[in-house]
């Protein structure tokens, strides 16, 4: 399976852009913290979903795929805080593409749960 190929990685990779232009606004004293944090949360998402593809079988995909709803957890709880600190206000694209985000993966995760 070409993970290139997934719904869920190329909008995984759109979020990952966003989170880039999206920590440009922070403090640069976040550089080291709350810049890097999300940074590394949104690039894993698509990198364990690709990871994920690259196995043998669905078995280890969906186990990759609930590391990916992990990472994208900690990015949306991280988004809140920076929200939280004044580092940005809230962004209604950047919520709408999380959102998707999870929806997508969750779904292609129960989808290989049930074949």
């Amino acid at each position: 399976m070409d993970h290139k190929n997934l719904d869920v990685w190329k909008k995984s990779m759109d979020l990952v852009v966003k989170v880039y232009q999206l920590t440009e606004l922070f403090p640069l004293s976040e550089k080291y913290g709350l810049i890097s944090q999300m940074r590394r949360a949104a690039v894993s998402i698509p990198s364990n979903i690709a990871e994920g593809a690259a196995r043998k079988g669905d078995k280890e995909l969906i186990q990759f795929l609930y590391i990916s709803i992990g990472s994208l957890s900690e990015l949306e709880t991280q988004y809140l805080i920076a929200i939280r600190l004044s580092f940005i206000d809230k962004n209604e694209e950047f919520e709408n593409l999380l959102v998707d985000v999870k929806k997508i993966l969750i779904g292609f995760k129960n989808y290989l749960n049930k074949n």
